[in-house]
C-alpha cells in the first residue's frame, strides 16, 4: 500500500470517527508536536471530540511552547481504550511510552511516520521515508478530509517542517518540502514567530550551562567526532531547565573538523541521553538504532545505561567500525 492510499483509508476512518485520541513519541520534537496538535485543531474544528498526549516525562518544551496545547491532556488521563487513535511521528510502539499500551487497545490505530527504520505497525501505517517531516503526510491527510487549514494550524505544521529540515538546511529538505511550506504560510503560518521562539530564545542562564559544555568539548580528529557532557549539576548553577538545552547540540556541531557531534546529557536520577548530529558521511540514525534509539540519518538519540563518558566511549567505537 502507497503512502497515499494509506491516506486515503486513514482519512475513511477519521471522516466517521466522533472521538480522535492522538499521540506522539515521548520527548516530542517540533514535529512531533507540530504535528500532532496541527491535524488535532483540524479534527477539533471538523466537530471531532479529540485529546491529544505524550508519554511522560510530560512536559512542553520551552522552544514550543508558543503552540496552541489547549487539547493536551496527561498521559495519565487518556482513554485506556480509545475507539480511534492516531500516533505521530513514533518509529516504534516503544516509542509512545506508556501509552504504548492505550495504542494496542485502540480499536482502530493509524500511525503517520516518515522513519525509515519504522517497520509498520497499526492498522493503518502510511510510513513514508521520502517526507521530510510527518507534518508533510498531514498536509495531505488534511487535504483529503477537506478540513480547512487555518492560520494555527498552519503554524503548527510549518513548525514540523522547519525543524525536521533544520531550518530547511539539511540534506532531507526537497522541492515538495518548500512547496508544503509555501502552502502553510500562505494559510497564515508566521516563519517569523516560529524561528524567534524555536531558535532565537534562550533564558540568560543557557549562556553559562553552553560554556560549561563547550569547555569541556573534545575532538578525536582521526575519527572526526566532536564531543562533550552537560549535566544536571551545569542546568542548577545556571539555574534552567533541560528543555532550556536543546538547541546546544547545534551548536557543538559548529565544529568544521568533525562529521559526527555528540551530547552527553547526564540527569539528576542517573539516565544519560545522547544526542547525535552528522554532517552527512555517518548515518547517525542508524548508529542510535543500535543503542536502542532511533531518528534520522542527520540527527538521532539514544538513552543509555552508565555514566556520560562510557556513552561518548561507545559512540566512538561504533564509528570507528563502521567506517
Amino acid at each position: 500500500m502507497t503512502a497515499r492510499d494509506g491516506l486515503k483509508k486513514a482519512a475513511e476512518i477519521l471522516a466517521e470517527s466522533e472521538k480522535i485520541a492522538l499521540a506522539c513519541h515521548v520527548g516530542p520534537d517540533g514535529d512531533a508536536l507540530g504535528s500532532m496538535l496541527g491535524f488535532g485543531i483540524a479534527a477539533s474544528n471538523a466537530g471531532k471530540t479529540v485529546v491529544a498526549s505524550f508519554g511522560a516525562p510530560f512536559t512542553m518544551p520551552d522552544n514550543l511552547s508558543f503552540l496552541p496545547s489547549d487539547l493536551l491532556i496527561n498521559p495519565r488521563n487518556f482513554p485506556e481504550a480509545p475507539g480511534t487513535m492516531v500516533v505521530f511521528d513514533a518509529g516504534s510502539p516503544d516509542r509512545l511510552g506508556e501509552l504504548a499500551a492505550n495504542a494496542k487497545e485502540a480499536g482502530t490505530l493509524v500511525v503517520l511516520d516518515h522513519h525509515v527504520t519504522n517497520d509498520g505497525f497499526g492498522d493503518i501505517a502510511v510510513i513514508d521515508p521520502t517526507a521530510a517531516a510527518t507534518g508533510e503526510l498531514v498536509v495531505d491527510l488534511l487535504e483529503i478530509l477537506a478540513w480547512p487549514i487555518t492560520p494555527d494550524i498552519a503554524n503548527c505544521l510549518h513548525t514540523a517542517l522547519v525543524t525536521d529540515t533544520g531550518r530547511f538546511l539539511y540534506s532531507n529538505t526537497s522541492p515538495r518540502t518548500h512547496e508544503y511550506a509555501a502552502k502553510l504560510v500562505a494559510a497564515g503560518a508566521s516563519p517569523e514567530e516560529i524561528g524567534r521562539h524555536v531558535y532565537d530564545e534562550a533564558p540568560f542562564g543557557y549562556l553559562h550551562a553552553a560554556g560549561a559544555a563547550l569547555a569541556r568539548a573534545e575532538l578525536d580528529p582521526e575519527l572526526s567526532v566532536v564531543s562533550t557532557i552537560l549535566t544536571y549539576e551545569d542546568l542548577a548553577a545556571a539555574g534552567i531547565d533541560w528543555g532550556d538545552v536543546d538547541n546546544l547540540i547545534n551548536t557543538v556541531r559548529l565544529a568544521r573538523e568533525a562529521d559526527v557531534a555528540v551530547l552527553a546529557k547526564l540527569h539528576a536520577d542517573g539516565r544519560v541521553k545522547v544526542s547525535l548530529r552528522s554532517r552527512g558521511l555517518t548515518d547517525v540514525g542508524s548508529l542510535a538504532a543500535e543503542f536502542g534509539g532511533g531518528g534520522h540519518r542527520l540527527a538521532s538519540g539514544f538513552n543509555f545505561e552508565g555514566d556520560p563518558e562510557k556513552a561518548i566511549e561507545s559512540v566512538l567505537e561504533r564509528v570507528e567500525a563502521n567506517r
